[in-house]
This record gives structure tokens, sequence and C-alpha cells, in this order.
């Protein structure tokens, strides 16, 4: 039979999380479901998926070691924009996530429905291990944020410049071309444009920069095509500081893999670096993380990673994407203002800071 996944807390039923369990070729068959918390759409730190907090009880015999607290990853609404984002997170979580060796959530089945665009990831609850989710609004250390290019590190050195990626791994996605490119980089554009008219601190931060929102939109796509014919390698592709999580022994793992693909590492990298950092601490610390994250490449068998004068470039040039895919997209409704407004306040600065537009403008 079909599986029907639900949108909100009130569908995450016994049946309904046994036939998932099923469907992903998993053993354990639950008897009794206990929701813990349900957010949706509308509360703050939701932004393109739902989650549903819930603990289970095995029938006898049926654990097996199975955790008792676990997290349904569902879609927000019935609205299916973000179809190619579930459809992208799920194949990460089933296909690529079993072969990674870092620090990233586990996940006990997943499945994407092409009829009804909805999906569910049914993973851990990472609260069991004492996660804390960082926001914008607290001080990450130095440390903290090298732990975090460790991973990426990580992430990046496991399939660089790998011939993997254009051949068992060719149904990726990249910047230019697939589901989730085409939502970015054309679909979004007008929600951007609403956002940057009517939203009077995003009109005022671009009209600070002097870019329009198609120019913009222009120079995101030149980036992309210009990245594209340098080192690629898995990206996460959406590292902004909400993404990540911290554990108690000192690993910094990443969450919320819906844009992953094929991608230029500084993507990421610079994307976690303005957000983690406050303007004061990026600008005092960003060449030597820069270096401390080139050096992890190597530590991870890279052997003919960019110098660092040619990493800085393009470091300086994805604060682009940054600024206007990263949070231009994004409502105040999903992580609340002050959170909303400390992005965007990063990014801009950085913008500016690093000469981004002229940098872009070289490439255009």
């Amino acid at each position: 039979m079909p599986i029907r996944h639900p949108i909100d807390g009130e569908g995450v039923t016994v049946d309904y999380l046994n036939g998932l369990l099923q469907h992903s070729g998993q053993a354990p068959s639950i008897a009794d479901v206990t929701i813990e918390e349900s957010r949706t759409y509308g509360d703050q730190m939701v932004s393109t998926a739902a989650r549903v907090l819930f603990s289970v009880r095995y029938h006898d015999g049926m654990a097996q070691g199975w955790p008792r607290h676990l997290m349904l990853k569902i879609a927000r609404t019935d609205d299916d924009v973000m179809a190619p984002f579930y459809a992208n997170e799920v194949a990460f979580y089933t296909q690529l996530r079993p072969s990674l060796d870092m620090e990233a959530p586990r996940s006990f089945g997943g499945h994407y429905d092409n009829e009804t665009r909805h999906f569910a990831l049914l993973m851990e609850n990472l609260t069991t291990r004492g996660a804390h989710f960082p926001t914008v609004l607290e001080t990450v250390s130095i440390d903290r944020l090298q732990r975090l290019l460790e991973t990426l590190a990580l992430l990046h050195a496991r399939y660089w410049n790998a011939s993997l990626l254009r051949q068992e791994l060719a149904w990726l996605g990249n910047a230019l071309e697939g589901d989730v490119a085409h939502l970015l980089n054309d679909a979004a554009a007008p929600y951007i444009q609403h956002e940057i008219d009517t939203q009077s601190f995003k009109t005022e931060l671009v009209g600070k920069i002097g870019w329009t929102g198609s120019e913009l939109q222009a120079g995101t796509k030149a980036l992309h095509r210009h990245q594209m014919s340098l080192d690629q390698c898995l990206v996460h592709g959406d590292t902004h500081l909400g993404n990540t999580y911290f554990l108690p022994d000192g690993q910094c793992g990443l969450l919320d893999w819906q844009l992953m693909g094929r991608g230029h590492p500084m993507h990421d990298v610079s994307y976690i670096i303005a957000t983690a950092l406050s303007i004061a601490d990026r600008r005092v610390h960003e060449r030597d993380l820069l270096r401390y994250y080139l050096d992890q490449l190597a530590a991870n068998g890279v052997r003919n990673a960019p110098s660092f004068d040619a990493s800085w470039a393009e470091y300086s040039r994805s604060m682009i994407w940054n600024v206007y895919v990263g949070w231009l997209t994004t409502p105040v409704v999903n992580y609340g203002w002050e959170i909303n407004v400390m992005n965007h306040l990063r990014l801009v600065t950085a913008f500016e800071d690093l000469e981004t537009g002229k940098l872009v403008r070289e490439i255009m």
C-alpha cells in the first residue's frame, strides 16, 4: 500500500510509523507512541519542514537496541513548493548518509511520495545525546567553529573531485542543474523580490550594497557557472549556524541536508564562518579559519587543494549566494525577527568587507 505522510503530529500514529519502518526495510514493531512536541510552519525555528518529537514503546523482543525517543521530519504544509528539498534530503539520508563517517543525525527510514510531494524522515532525537542547537544570538567560540570546519573538511574530502560524482552519483544536483537549483535560482526570485519590496530592513540592506534583486540573481548564477569549473565535492549546501549542533564531547554536526549536492567547497565554508561569528570576530579570524580548513582538507587526504589566495577569492565571491539565496529568501516568521535581522546584517557586512560585488562582476 502507498504511504501517505502526515503534515502534523496528529498523523503520527502507531500504524503510520510501522508502515514507514516496513517500507524502509526495518524490523522493529512499535506498540505505542506518545507525541512530545510538534512544530509546524508558523512556529519559530521552523523553516522549510515541520518536525514531531515522540517516544515509542516497542513490542516485546522487537526493540533490538533501537532508541525510544525519535523525531519525524515531515512537510511543513500542504504547499508543495518545497518538494524538491524534501526529495533531496530523503536521497541524502537513504543513499549517502550510511557511507559517511561524520557527525550528522542518524536516520532509521525515509520516503518521498511523488504523488503528494510529501515526505518523512524517521531520525534520532539529538537531544538524547545532549545536543545544543546554536543561533546567531549567542557567541560561538573559535574552537567550536574549528570543530565545524573539521566536519566540513571531512565531508568535502570524501568525494573531492571524485569520478564518482560524475558516474555513480551523477544523479546529484548541482548549483545549476536539478530541481533544487531551479527552485533556488529561478522559481524563488519572485519570492525574494517580494521580501525585498515589503520588508523595510531588507529594502535598506539591499540598497546599502548597491545591487538590485535582479542583479543579485544574475550575479549568483554567474558565481555558480564560474565555480562549476573549479574543484567539486559533496556540499551540505545550507551551512548557516542554525543548521548545526554541538555535542557535549566537543563534536559538531550538520542538520538539514535539503540543499546538498555537487558544488564548490567555499559555498559551505563562507556561509558558516559569516553566520557563526560576530562581525568583529569574523574580521579578525576569518583568514586564519580558512587556512585551518585547508589544513584539515590536507589531513583528510586531499592533495590537490587550491591555494589560500584562490580559496580566499572564492570564499569572498560566495557571499553573494549567502545574501541573496541564503537569507533574503527567508521570511521573518521562520526564525523570528532578531535571528533574521542578525543573519542579514552579518552577511551584508561581509559582502561589503570582502568586496564581493567587485569580485562577482569580474566573472559576469
